[in-house]
């Protein structure tokens, strides 16, 4: 049986600018998280993905489109409806952790729950889960500047489930951490996906992580595309040498038989000017 929904998203569209500076971010995109998965939203630089996240996360508001949270559309919540819906039922990783330093690895932690019904007394046995089960129980009383990158790492994620939310968006989390930590939260994010009956969405660039997805969309240009998690069919660009995804690229050529993928048509357009120059690169 199909796990159910935790968000689901119709149809989003948001542009900046106007005139010629205008710039469509996000372009008709759709999705469906359910409970249970770790989803990784991937793609280059500049393609939407913080503006897709902020969409999901109710920071920002879509031009057109639908994002529903169970029954309730949180694009029509007017501003002061929004604060006690992302408390309650939306938790946030970041990449630079955002932790209060003035505040002890508890009181980061506990910050959140005093939005939620109850307040900082109720949660305090959630709290002490949480501690103990990301191995932070005796740094309870530590300040955030005495912490490791993987400690305030693993903060931000407790500070993030404290309120219970049904969504986690982690916004680039492995991005401060060296290759075994940034496994480590990882790790730590599938499991709460599973074990907490949530759903985790993470933006990346780190391929590192895609073998514990459960699913990868690709966002390019503001277009999402829905991949399973085989690997990415990466390619050189044979003219910068540039490492491209043969799957989403825009710019393809053959020559000669061959198949050819650019990161731009800048390359492109080098590439049709003189193919003997590039094609025995190692592409």
């Amino acid at each position: 049986m199909q796990e159910p929904a935790v968000l689901e998203a119709s149809h989003l569209n948001k542009h900046f600018g106007s005139g010629d500076a205008r710039v469509q971010a996000i372009s008709d995109v759709s999705l469906k998280i359910s409970v249970g998965e770790l989803v990784l939203v991937m793609g280059p630089s500049g393609s939407g993905k913080t503006t897709l996240l902020s969409m999901l996360g109710a920071l920002l508001k879509p031009d057109s489109g639908r994002i529903l949270m169970g029954c309730d559309d949180i694009t029509s919540l007017s501003e002061s409806q929004l604060p006690p819906l992302r408390a309650r039922r939306i938790g946030f990783v970041f990449q630079a952790f955002n932790l209060l330093e003035a505040l002890t690895v508890e009181e980061n932690v506990l910050f959140p729950a005093r939005l939620a019904p109850g307040g900082v007394k109720a949660a305090h046995p959630h709290a002490d889960r949480l501690l103990a089960r990301l191995e932070l129980d005796s740094r309870r009383r530590a300040l955030p500047g005495t912490l490791s990158g993987g400690e305030k790492q693993r903060v931000a994620i407790a500070r993030a489930l404290i309120n219970r939310p049904p969504l986690i968006l982690a916004d680039e989390p492995t991005g401060n951490l060296d290759s075994q930590k940034g496994q480590e939260v990882t790790m730590i994010l599938h499991d709460i996906a599973r074990d907490e009956g949530c759903a985790v969405i993470m933006v990346t660039h780190d391929p590192r992580v895609e073998d514990v997805a459960d699913r990868i969309l690709w966002l390019e240009d503001g277009v999402l595309r829905d991949r399973k998690s085989e690997q990415h069919d990466w390619v050189r660009d044979p003219v910068c040498g540039m490492r491209v995804d043969a799957w989403t690229a825009a710019f393809t050529t053959e020559d000669q038989g061959i198949h050819y993928a650019f990161c731009s048509g800048r390359c492109l357009e080098r590439f049709r000017a003189n193919p003997a120059q590039y094609s025995n690169d190692d592409t």
